[in-house]
Formats: C-alpha cells, sequence, structure tokens
C-alpha cells in the first residue's frame, strides 16, 4: 500500500482513517477538502480540478482522503492508486458523526442521506473501469477499519 485512495460518504471517518493509515504507513495524507473548496464553499471548476489532481498524485507515496459527491472526478487517482478503500457505514453512523463534528449545509445532508442509492453505485463503477488493478476495501463498520488497521501495522512496508 503505497497509493491510497478513501472514499465515503461524509462523518464516515475517512480523514480519521487517513491520519491513522498515514501514520502506520509512514505516507503522507492529502485531504481532498483543503485543495477543493474555496473559502465560501463553492466548487472548484472542473477542468481545474482534474489538473489539481494531478499534481496531486505525482508523488510515488501518499494517502488522499475525500470523497466531493457530485462535484468530484475520480479518474486520476483511482488510475494513479495501488488501494481504494470504500467506507460503506450505515447512514445513521455518519449522520451522528457529522452533526458531532460541524454544522453542515443542505446540500451536504442530501448527498449524504442519498449517498448509499445515488454516490456509492457512481463510485463502484469508476473503481471498476479505472482501478481494476487496485486492491479494494470495501468497509461497513469502524470493526472492520480497525482490523485494517491492525494488518497495516503489522505488515512490513
Amino acid at each position: 500500500m503505497n497509493r491510497i485512495v478513501i472514499l465515503g460518504p461524509g462523518g464516515a471517518g475517512k480523514s480519521t482513517l487517513a491520519a491513522h493509515l498515514g501514520a502506520a504507513l509512514a505516507l503522507p495524507v492529502i485531504e481532498l477538502d483543503k485543495h477543493f473548496w474555496a473559502p465560501d464553499l463553492t466548487p472548484m471548476p472542473t477542468e481545474r480540478w482534474v489538473q489539481i489532481q494531478h499534481g496531486l498524485i505525482s508523488g510515488k507515496r501518499w494517502i488522499i482522503d475525500g470523497d466531493l459527491g457530485p462535484y468530484d472526478v475520480l479518474t486520476a487517482r483511482l488510475q494513479a492508486a495501488d488501494t481504494v478503500i470504500v467506507l460503506d457505514f450505515p447512514l445513521w453512523l455518519c449522520a451522528w458523526r457529522a452533526l458531532r463534528r460541524s454544522r453542515e449545509n443542505l446540500a451536504f445532508w442530501r448527498w449524504l442521506v442519498t449517498y448509499r442509492r445515488r454516490s456509492l453505485p457512481t463510485v463502484m463503477t469508476a473503481i471498476a473501469t479505472h482501478a481494476d488493478h487496485a486492491e479494494l476495501h470495501v468497509l461497513h463498520n469502524p470493526h472492520a477499519v480497525e482490523q485494517l488497521l491492525g494488518q497495516a501495522t503489522t505488515t512490513p512496508p
């Protein structure tokens, strides 16, 4: 695991998982939210986002955490990844975590509520199309995340 993409709905724990994996594997962590959203939370234009991602994936080792829903373009980072992790947690858990973490706008809540029905099929199709070479982990609960972290910390780099 040298080039890891972490996807999933808001509140699933993508950033937390990325931080723990980054520490365990000595990999730099790139949070997409920090690169994508303007200060007023307007989305970046698609063409510019594709360019930015090419710069982000230019390194040999990284973890990229983020799922920007309908604004995202996954192709470049999926093609570059050797490992893809999808957090497919229950809505209630993601909603609880999102409520505890910060205030979110209506667009976020719509995305979160419809993630499994609308976004997840698109994400899985993109993975099948652009990352069929990568090791795929679909994790359905926090226990599965702990197991993956345990494996990562016991596997030599």
